[in-house]
């Protein structure tokens, strides 16, 4: 099991690789919306923005989300680390239910170019 540590890790190694990005990843990036990730095995969630093509103002609440964020992620630590680490496919995660996701319509055709 993922720990809090390396879960914020993950997400700390997503900011660096979405600020690197080009082309069309950090296009689809530059949009501002808030955003939670809750990590339901370790029952914590990271909120932040996802802004200027990075994730910035990073932190963690314990349980579920204190608000309702623009881009909500909901899945295990472990798989956190997977789909940052690559080693996960987030259409074949989300479409399983290991990785949920809830946005606008909107912001979900722009959030297919990074995921």
């Amino acid at each position: 099991m993922a720990t809090l540590d390396q879960c914020r890790a993950a997400l700390d190694r997503l900011a660096q690789n979405l600020s690197s990005a080009d082309g069309s990843v950090r296009q689809a990036a530059t949009f501002d919306r808030s955003l939670s990730c809750r990590i339901t095995d370790l029952d914590v969630t990271f909120l932040g923005r996802l802004s200027d093509g990075t994730i910035q103002e990073v932190t963690s609440v314990p349980g579920p989300p204190p608000h309702k964020a623009d881009i909500r992620l909901s899945m295990a630590g472990d798989d956190l680390l997977a789909l940052v680490d690559g080693e996960l496919n987030f259409a074949k995660a989300w479409g399983s239910g290991r990785v949920k996701l809830e946005a606008g319509l909107r912001d979900l055709l722009r959030l297919r170019t990074l995921l």
